[in-house]
């Protein structure tokens, strides 16, 4: 009973965007087209964009831009970007997930453990494969010598985001999350400093705080590394190296654990990469906590 109204929302997943270029095509004056016509050609990168961005990208006007939304009958940006997500992205429902991933796991522990290992095992797999391997090697060439590390993601890739710069700071390399979301995330992009290198954990469909992330990352000069999801992305034109994590299909539950050990390998290889650093951060560490509590061995 359940199942029909879901699968029927999946088939309701059309490309208006595509069929109203299709059809009101012929109608377009030459600069309205053009600005269409990048829209079509740059749907992710879109989705971050401003309309003044567009016309700089199109060598039009920001009015020009919004004319152009609106001959293909959205009401504007706003309507626009809406509709790109809806169509080039997965569900961001929680429930809609889980009943997907309980559909498949019969009434036991034992399924539920098969499935967690199995989805783990694999991302591992790739984790560990030589494509993965030379670009670690990049990763760490990018990051080593930075000043400070900024590590992005949100939602639960928040949670991971404000571990990986507690681990990474700890160890010798100061770091800080981007980990907001809206508005807020504005004033922790503030804190992105020329010099600095950044993490970017993009494992889902790119969203507005990526996207303004990475445009603010490019703005400032900063080196960008990420950790996606797909290998065929879009996000990783952006990146100087990337390590591909697939996760669980996109309509079942997302699991965190390969994530986390990428993160961790990352840190050893940081500490692998300068070890007298490392050492004598945690042996400041350990100082400081020795002042705090005395008695504490």
């Amino acid at each position: 009973m359940d199942d029909a109204p879901r699968a029927q929302k999946k088939l309701r997943r059309i490309d208006r965007f595509g069929e109203r270029l299709k059809n009101r095509r012929a109608s377009l004056s030459p600069s309205l087209l053009s600005v269409v016509d990048y829209i079509d050609q740059h749907r992710h990168a879109v989705l971050g964009k401003s309309a003044l961005e567009i016309a700089s990208e199109t060598g039009t006007s920001d009015a020009t831009v919004i004319r152009a939304i609106q001959a293909l009958g959205f009401e504007g940006l706003v309507d626009l970007r809406d509709t790109l997500e809806a169509h080039i992205g997965e569900t961001d429902s929680p429930s809609e997930k889980m009943a997907a991933t309980t559909r498949e796991l019969a009434s036991s522990a034992d399924s539920a453990i098969d499935f967690v290992v199995n989805d783990h095992r694999s991302a591992l797999d790739a984790l560990s494969s030589p494509a993965n391997r030379a670009e670690m090697g990049k990763v760490i060439s990018v990051i080593r010598d930075a000043k400070r590390i900024g590590v992005f993601g949100i939602g639960a890739s928040g949670i991971l985001a404000t571990y990986a710069a507690r681990l990474f700071s700890r160890n010798g390399y100061p770091s800080y999350a981007l980990n907001l979301t809206g508005i807020a995330l504005a004033e922790q992009l503030l804190t992105m400093e020329e010099g600095d290198a950044l993490i970017l954990m993009a494992h889902g469909r790119p969203h507005r705080e990526g996207m303004t992330t990475i445009a603010e990352a490019q703005r400032l000069g900063i080196p960008i590394v990420m950790l996606v999801g797909q290998e065929d992305t879009v996000l990783r034109k952006h990146a100087e190296a990337s390590i591909v994590i697939p996760r669980a299909k996109s309509d079942h539950v997302s699991l965190h654990g390969p994530t986390l050990v990428c993160i961790e390998a990352i840190m050893l290889a940081l500490a692998g990469s300068a070890r007298e650093r490392t050492l004598e951060s945690l042996d400041r560490l350990l100082t400081l906590r020795t002042a705090i509590r005395p008695s504490k061995k």
